[in-house]
């Protein structure tokens, strides 16, 4: 707050901007030096998983022990879309009617598991080499969007905010 008691203004993200970011923020936990991707599906403006592409639940990771590569891709790791769509599977949730928002256009295997889950629109903000997702979009109805990258800070200022804790 200002000494008048006006907020300064402030940076609030669109959805999509938001849910992007959310998508980038997830794709830092990747283990897999190759790629770092990050995918979010939600509906109705709520997050239901999240994924980043790393090695399956407790085998050894990319960064630990090194990628396996396989007619030039690394076999070691899930995909974040595939992540993503197990995660909601292990919990029970249903993807029907969902966006997934992919830091990365996905790739063929990907956009087959998005469109086969139930994914109704994908939106991404980089694309990705060899891929036949956007045909298999087209041809299954799903809505791809290009949006530009967000921005890639986040802005937080506990300073701004009179019931903020001041840093420890």
């Amino acid at each position: 707050m200002t000494e008048n008691g006006v907020r300064p203004e402030r940076h609030r993200p669109a959805w999509n901007e938001y849910f992007l970011k959310l998508a980038m923020l997830a794709s830092e936990r990747a283990t897999c030096p190759r790629m770092h991707c990050g995918c979010v599906l939600v509906r109705d403006r709520f997050v239901l998983a999240t994924g980043y592409n790393g090695s399956l639940p407790g085998a050894p990771h990319c960064d630990e022990v090194g990628c396996m590569v396989v007619n030039g891709h690394c076999v070691r790791t899930n995909h974040a879309e595939i992540n993503a769509i197990c995660q909601a599977t292990r919990h029970g949730v249903i993807l029907t009617g969902a966006t997934a928002y992919v830091t990365n256009m996905p790739c063929t295997a990907c956009a087959k598991a998005l469109i086969a889950a139930g994914i109704e629109r994908v939106i991404v903000f980089s694309e990705y080499h060899d891929t036949l997702a956007e045909r298999f979009f087209k041809e299954s109805g799903v809505l791809l969007e290009r949006l530009p990258m967000p921005d890639r800070e986040i802005h937080y200022d506990l300073d701004a905010f009179a019931s903020a804790a001041p840093p420890v």
